[in-house]
């Protein structure tokens, strides 16, 4: 099974080279590159938050394998749903799926099952492809879509994905792929998405969950970090840092309506 491009020539170009030298400027950093165990990097069309993701791309290390956890946007297929073979191919080429630990994973959660479908269509953990083969041509994936879970559940998940890293013999990154707010006048889109981002800093994963749905954050990807948290709390995770904080409005100039994208390392 080969899953082809979705989104391309939609969120992000799909000529290679014109794609390449576009990433090779999102990625452009005079900062350390470090080893990271996750990070969180919007998914909107890159014209939009493309320099967000990159900022934080470029900082870290990208080992050969990375667990994506993104959103359901379209509602098709299970719940929790991991495509356990085959590859993802974009503009740059074929992407395998990490196999083993696919499966594995799937094997260990009960809320996780082989599932293609929920990943044909959406486009979170798509974008984030692109910039994770420019930073290692010889990545492999292992893409998880989620849809509605509440804490405890993401819990399970987050624990299982933590124990089928801490079970391999190779190093792994995990990407939370999210946006922020959206379609809220700028101030108070900002201010919603600073009590998001507090939460993340502090490493809360159960505050986060709450605090999104107490104040109405329309973060779109707040149960894969969620999950992601979980999952690096348990990996010996004690840091996080705000890498870079957007809108579109920075990008459109439009700020009655805008959507927020967040970047941060988890070390």
């Amino acid at each position: 099974m080969i899953r082809p491009p979705a989104v391309a020539n939609q969120f992000y170009d799909e000529d290679p080279q014109r794609l390449s030298r576009q990433l090779d400027y999102l990625l452009t950093t005079r900062a350390p590159v470090q080893d990271a165990i996750a990070v969180v990097s919007p998914h909107a069309g890159y014209i939009y938050s493309g320099h967000v993701a990159g900022a934080v791309y470029a900082r870290v290390r990208v080992p050969d394998t990375v667990i994506i956890i993104g959103p359901s946007h379209t509602g098709i297929g299970a719940p929790g749903a991991v495509m356990v073979k085959g590859a993802w191919s974009t503009p740059l080429g074929l992407v395998p799926i990490r196999e083993d630990l696919a499966r594995y994973i799937v094997d260990i959660c009960p809320f996780l099952e082989e599932d293609i479908q929920a990943h044909l269509y959406e486009h979170s953990l798509e974008v984030q492809v692109p910039f994770l083969q420019k930073r290692n041509p010889n990545v492999s994936i292992v893409p998880i879509c989620l849809a509605g879970f509440n804490y405890a559940e993401c819990e399970q998940i987050g624990l299982s994905i933590s124990k089928a890293i801490k079970d391999t013999s190779y190093k792994v990154l995990i990407v939370a792929s999210t946006d922020m707010t959206h379609y809220e006048p700028v101030d108070q889109a900002e201010a919603k998405d600073r009590l998001a981002i507090e939460r993340i800093l502090a490493l809360d994963p159960k505050g986060l969950l709450t605090t999104v749905r107490a104040n109405n954050i329309t973060m779109c990807g707040v149960i894969p970090t969620t999950v992601t948290l979980v999952a690096a709390l348990d990996l010996g995770a004690t840091k996080a840092e705000l890498v870079k904080y957007a809108t579109s409005g920075d990008i459109n100039g439009s700020y009655s309506q805008v959507v927020g994208y967040a970047g941060l390392i988890i070390y």
